[in-house]
Parts: structure tokens; sequence; C-alpha cells
């Protein structure tokens, strides 16, 4: 249990074409142990429904252009400037961005009758005369142009292997949560976790917004929620918030890569920040004082003054209209100073309210213990020893049409440390070393508890920040494991570790590249 944490401190298919690869048994280099060196296509993450590499590739130079016709209009457009701004390395290609399809270069189309894609999927072609990247939708060009980054090397011009990909995600949802209210996070730090996130499929940015330590986004209609509840965060920092502006600017730069940004206002408990700002949401009309520490649960809004239900649908309703993407998330977990007939009733006005303003509710999987309105999402947060009775609750839930976002706290919980001797992070669900983070299967998860697949709408990585303070510590909680997230929510399986391993490796020089800070875990051969 997450109250517990508080107070306790694909294998890459292929198709026919396993010639790219490097076997696992016998890719030791003589004398090093190491492993030899994947083939590009090999090399990809998430691993692609299915590959090929055939004949000679295309070599990116000076003289590439990316070619965004026929009919690809503004949006396709955007796709190809920004594949354009990430391809042009130290260097400084030119890679202008020109409408027509036809001629050499990196030509981006859609193809409404594009077979094996969906919605977010591609097809990628390379030879000697260009790479060609086919998809039903933009969303779908973007994914083919983070897989072509894969092709090419981390610096400077390449060649593009020959060969064909045909690639969709197995899970709609695949997302990754930041907690900006136990200790600040800019818009602009949060922004570069976008763009790490973006490149590797991730499509779904879960923000929590508030909590006991601090509330992080503006409300005209309560402005001192910000004002005042954001001038907190644990261990007494600054604290910070989001203007209305700032949000915007973050959901649209997200939005331009594909990635829907889901906002959390937690409720009715983890509420101390908003309480010490407004007596009113008070039952005994009094403000506490703003809160600094990790414990939870002891906080719980008014469920019986219809003063806070005003105060829901203000916050609610603002945020929605901020909001493009379809979800609203309204916590629902550790209400434990809200007794259990009470915290139905507030759930049922709480989910009411975000469906008043047109949008889905999503809640932590405690919402399956009241009653989850139509349509409702949950996200479990459990892990190995939670208990059967509230799996039991979760796959009722399930089997009632409700989708789940899986989000097992000994697996996906990147505040978890890596062992031992990780400094940041904590350890109430165990240590989640890599391997772990993703040696196992979203499909088959909670199937003993009667969950099937089909109910499973994704997974999600949370991090959750009462250690975390920098942006070098969140990336270092964050990567590599944050990969095994991506490939669990994209690629078809099945995982196999020691394939796994090498491809994350592959992955260091890119991650250097780009400045992040990552853990080297030692079961992984780093070059």
């Amino acid at each position: 249990m997450r109250v517990l944490r508080r107070t306790l401190g694909t294998l890459l298919v292929l198709g026919a074409a396993v010639s790219c690869a490097a076997s696992p048994e016998a890719d030791a280099r003589p004398g090093d142990g190491r492993p030899a060196a994947l083939a590009p296509y090999a090399q990809l993450l998430p691993a692609p429904a299915s590959a090929r590499a055939e004949g000679p590739g295309y070599a990116v130079g000076a003289g590439t252009v990316i070619r965004t016709g026929p009919g690809g209009g503004e949006e396709v457009r955007r796709v190809g400037e920004l594949l354009a701004e990430q391809l042009r390395g130290p260097g400084g290609l030119p890679l202008p961005v020109v409408d027509g399809a036809d001629g050499d270069g990196i030509r981006l189309r859609l193809d409404e009758h594009a077979q094996g894609t969906g919605a977010e999927g591609y097809r990628l072609e390379s030879g000697p005369s260009g790479v060609t990247l086919t998809a039903r939708t933009p969303a779908g060009l973007f994914h083919a142009g983070q897989t072509l980054r894969q092709l090419l090397p981390v610096a400077g011009p390449g060649t593009v292997p020959g060969g064909e990909i045909t690639d969709a995600p197995r899970f709609a949802y695949r997302g990754a949560m930041l907690d900006i209210a136990r200790h600040h996070f800019t818009a602009e730090q949060v922004k570069r976790y976008v763009d790490q996130l973006a490149q590797y499929k991730v499509n779904t940015l879960h923000l929590h917004l508030t909590d006991d330590q601090g509330w992080r986004i503006a409300i005209d209609s309560w402005p001192r929620l910000a004002e005042y509840g954001g001038g907190s965060e644990v261990g007494g920092g600054p604290g910070g918030y989001w203007t209305k502006d700032q949000y915007r600017d973050l959901v649209a730069y997200a939005g331009e890569r594909y990635v829907d940004v889901v906002p959390e206002i937690d409720m009715p408990g983890h509420v101390n920040a908003a309480q010490a700002s407004y007596a009113e949401l008070n039952c005994d009309g009094k403000a506490p004082e703003r809160y600094t520490g990790i414990k939870v649960g002891f906080s719980s809004l008014c469920v019986g003054k219809e003063r806070t239900y005003e105060f829901v649908d203000d916050v609610l309703g603002e945020l929605a209209e901020l909001t493009p993407g379809r979800y609203l998330h309204i916590g629902g977990d550790e209400a434990h100073s809200t007794p259990a007939a009470d915290y139905a009733a507030f759930m049922d006005r709480a989910q009411q309210i975000v469906g008043r303003h047109g949008k889905t509710a999503v809640a932590w999987h405690q919402l399956a213990t009241a009653r989850p309105a139509p349509g409702a999402v949950l996200q479990y947060w459990g892990h190995d020893r939670t208990a059967a009775t509230e799996k039991a609750a979760v796959a009722a839930a399930a089997k009632a049409g409700h989708p789940l976002i899986l989000s097992p706290a000994d697996r996906l919980y990147l505040d978890m440390k890596y062992d031992l001797t990780t400094k940041p992070g904590l350890a109430w669900a165990g240590f989640v070393p890599v391997r772990r983070a993703y040696d196992w299967d979203p499909g088959t998860y909670l199937a003993a508890a009667g969950v099937p697949e089909s109910a499973v709408l994704g997974v999600e990585a949370p991090l959750w920040t009462e250690t975390i303070a920098t942006r070098a510590d969140l990336e270092f909680m964050a990567f590599p494991r944050v990969l095994g997230l991506a490939e669990l929510g994209w690629s078809p399986g099945p995982r196999n570790w020691t394939e796994y391993r090498q491809r994350v490796a592959a992955q260091g020089p890119r991650l250097d590249a780009q400045d992040i800070t990552y853990y080297r875990a030692p079961d992984v051969p780093w070059t």
C-alpha cells in the first residue's frame, strides 16, 4: 500500500528476418565477455511488431530532403519539421521540409488504408532512393520518425539500413506519471521529460498536480490554492505553481509530440494544501498549517458540505477547459480519514462533475470499493502482496466494463529504489531493478484474479517525488526503467530479458548524447 510507502519512508519480432540480429548464445566477444553489437534493426526499442533487414540502405546527408506529400496538410508538415529538428544533429544538416512525394529523401505519407498499422502504427521502408514513412494518421508518422532516429547514428549523418518495418502498439494507453506536488518541477523541466518519453512512443503524461504538500496549478475562482497552497513542498522548500498559460503551453508542446496530458486533482484525501488555503473546505471551518512531511491519509474534504462540491466543480471545470484530452484524474486513493460511506458518496458526485464537463473520470483502483461511474477508468497500483479481496474488487470492476491502467508498484513505480545502494527513492514495495520492471506481462498480470487482457487499457509508470527534487534524480530513477514501460506498452512480446538487456545497452550512447542521467544497471552490458 502507498500508505506504507510514505510512512516507511520484446522479444524483438523480426518476422522471417532474424538475420539482422546477433543471437544471445553466440554474441560474446572472445576474452571480454561483452555481447556483440546488435545490428540496427535489432537494436530498436520498443521492439517493432515486424522488421526485416534487406538490401542497401539510404545515406542521409547534406542533400537530404524531407517530403510531406501528397495531401499531408499542415499537421504532417509539422511532423516533418519536428523530425528535421531531431535529425539535424550537432553538424546542423539542412534537411529542408518540402511539399510533394516525388524524389529522393525521407518521404512522409498518409494512407488511410495502410495495412497492419492502426491509429498509431506505421510502415518504414528504406532503400537506395530514400526512406518512406507511411501511416494512417500523423501520430503514426511521428512514431515512425522516432524509429528512424534510432536507425541513424547518434551524432550526425549516416546510412539508414535497407529494410522494412510494419509496426503498431499493443496497448492504446502508454503512460508515465510525474508528481509535481511533493516537489515542484517547472513546466520547462517537464517538457524535457515529454521529449524523452515521446521518442520511445510513450503517449500519455499523467500530472499529479495537487497533494497535501502543495497545489501546483492556478485556479482563477480559488486563487489562494496556488498562491498560498503552492508555497510549500516536502522538506520545507519554496514550492511553486504553474500559471494557466504555462500549463496550456505544456499541453500544446506535449500534443505536438502526440502525448496526451492527464491532469490529476487528488481527492477526497491528499488535500491539506487546499484546506490550508481555504478554511471553508474543512468541516470545522479552521484552516490547518501547510504540510511538508510525507505521511498520508490524514486529510479529507468535508463530504457533507455543499461548498465542497462547488469547489470540485470549479476546479475540475477550469482544468477541463485547459485540457483537450479525454481524461480527468480524480485520485481517490488513501482516503483513510474519509468513512467508507462518505467516500462512496463523494466519488459519486465527483464522477458526475467530471462527466458534466465532458471528460472521462480516471481514479486509483480504490474506486472499485465504491461505485465506479459508467466508463470510468481504474488505475491499479497494487503489488504482489496486495490482498486478494482488493484484487477481486478490481476484477469485478473490470468485468463490469471498466478499463484498467496497470501501474503495479513493485514493477512500475519509478520512485522505488533499484537496490540497497540507491540514494533517492523509497522501498515500501521492495526494490525494483531494471529486470523486474520489464520482465512481466500486463496481459496476464491480473489473470489469476479474473482480469482478461481485453480489460487492460494500458500501462503507466508513476514517479512520486517525496525524495526527488532535481532533474538529475528524476532522470536517474526513470532511466532505464521507463524504457521497459515503453516496450511493455508498445511491443507484442513475448519478452526475453537476455535480448532486451542488449537493446537497453544500445540506447546508452543515445541517452549520453541527450545528457540524460541514468542508472547503469550492472546486469545491462553497457558499451
